[in-house]
């Protein structure tokens, strides 16, 4: 007999909570933040089709819709507290659900979230998680706060999400554990907590790579009302990224997106904590240009040469 909408609830995703006051099974969930402390809310919904692909694994799947909502907690420099599921599904599958669980649940514990509540109902499948944090008032990292003479930073590697992708599509061809790598980072990215948390106090602007580096780093431009100039050879790349012509490596790192590492500010004096920040993180951070007062994103290459940017960055309206 097939379970129905409370039953796979109870069944998959009904846990004890200790953070929250109130879990799943009432109409809210309650949780009272600590004094001195603001909340930090996010929601992110993958769409399949558009933001996975019916082939992965569920357990990546579950590890990925989590991830790619803790990596704007991250951004934020807030500490995970809670999240919310809400799932559409196309029929109740309980080896899809169990493994789906699974990865949601155990990178769930690894950040101390707890889930607290959602809803289920049926169609298309579609994820949508709402996670809430907490960071000390004040110390929230922001897209507006970069300044004139910054170094700019980017955590971990970027781009290898994009050829994986680009590998389904069948627009590039790699062998199977080359593959595997740049896969594994499409369906399970990391999301950077600890080092967010360590950012804060000291960058003075984040954001993190979803829709790819030139997008995202032009809201921080925008918000902060500054340009940037941006080293497109520094950019932390994959050995297996780096083999490719250099056409691919710059479309993938400037404009891949679903890299979820995070992008940020610093000012110069500050260069010796970032790079303590990321040893203690164990996190590759890697300087890739400085932030200047005349407006404008300028790409140059290891020559000092202007890059033109001919890179889009992804759009859900767009082409």
């Amino acid at each position: 007999m097939s379970l129905g909408e409370f039953d796979l609830i109870a069944k998959f995703f009904t846990r004890r909570v200790t953070r929250a006051a109130l879990g799943v099974g009432d109409d809210c969930a309650l949780f009272a933040t600590s004094p001195g402390m603001q909340l930090a809310v996010s929601s992110d919904m993958l769409v399949e089709g558009r933001h996975f692909l019916p082939t992965v694994q569920p357990a990546r799947l579950g590890h990925k819709a989590l991830a790619v909502n803790l990596s704007d907690l991250a951004a934020c420099g807030a500490k995970p507290m809670a999240f919310t599921l809400a799932l559409a599904l196309p029929r109740v599958d309980e080896v899809f659900l169990d493994g789906f669980a699974r990865g949601l649940l155990a990178l769930a514990d690894a950040h101390g979230c707890e889930l607290v509540g959602g809803d289920t109902t049926q169609g298309p499948l579609n994820i949508c998680i709402t996670v809430f944090g907490e960071v000390p008032t004040g110390q929230a990292l922001l897209r507006s706060g970069a300044q004139a003479g910054d170094d700019l930073y980017v955590s971990g590697r970027l781009g290898d999400a994009r050829l994986a992708l680009e590998v389904f599509r069948g627009a590039l061809a790699l062998d199977g554990a080359a593959f595997e790598a740049v896969r594994s980072a499409m369906e399970q990215p990391q999301p950077r907590i600890a080092f967010g948390l360590a950012l804060r106090g000291l960058a003075t602007s984040a954001i993190d790579v979803s829709d790819g580096l030139l997008g995202d780093l032009g809201h921080v431009l925008r918000r902060s009302g500054v340009g940037a100039e941006v080293q497109v050879d520094a950019l932390p790349r994959s050995e297996v990224l780096r083999a490719l012509p250099q056409h691919w490596q710059r479309q993938c790192t400037l404009a891949g997106g679903d890299d979820y590492e995070l992008v940020f500010t610093a000012p110069p004096q500050h260069a010796a904590r970032v790079a303590a920040a990321g040893l203690t993180a164990q996190l590759r951070v890697t300087r890739i240009g400085c932030i200047s007062a005349a407006p404008g994103l300028r790409l140059i290459d290891a020559d000092g040469r202007a890059v033109v940017d001919s890179f889009g960055s992804f759009d859900h309206f767009k082409p």
